[in-house]
């Protein structure tokens, strides 16, 4: 059934994830100039207007992770493979941030310094979301099995 909770949960978690790749996730700072780049998911932008397209594997992870959410919903006849599904999210979401701190460290020099944006903290609601739509996936996993062993 897509009306369970789960399914609310994922997309909502997809949500996020789409707003995130549509804003920029940081600013690296200079002393002398307010904004010197912008970090966006798939490209760093200069304040003279050249991109870079170095962090693309941002823009990839969240594309996957977005769209394993989204078709997760429905996966609601197969509660294993969602829970599956819903870890390999997760996981998918946590090397995002280790690659985020990654591209933060090497485009940070010396002069500059680094502001994350609001849309920087949504894949981190995304794994929360995600851990909700797994434990509720598995609490209706348990009511079938104990169901199952009452006839």
């Amino acid at each position: 059934m897509i009306q369970r909770v789960q399914s609310l949960y994922l997309l909502l978690s997809a949500a996020l994830g789409v707003v995130c790749l549509c804003r920029p996730v940081g600013h690296f700072l200079s002393a002398d100039s307010p904004f010197s780049a912008t970090l966006y998911n798939l490209w760093v932008s200069t304040s003279e207007g050249s991109h870079s397209f170095s962090p693309w594997a941002l823009f990839a992870l969240l594309v996957i992770a977005c769209a394993l959410t989204f078709l997760n919903i429905f996966l609601f006849r197969y509660r294993a493979l969602q829970m599956r599904v819903t870890s390999l999210c997760m996981i998918l979401l946590a090397g995002y941030y280790a690659y985020y701190a990654f591209q933060v460290w090497v485009h940070t020099v010396p002069p500059l310094s680094f502001r994350p944006t609001v849309a920087a903290a949504l894949p981190f609601v995304c794994i929360i979301l995600d851990f909700l739509a797994f434990r509720a996936t598995l609490k209706d996993e348990l009511l079938i099995r104990s169901l199952d062993r009452l006839r």
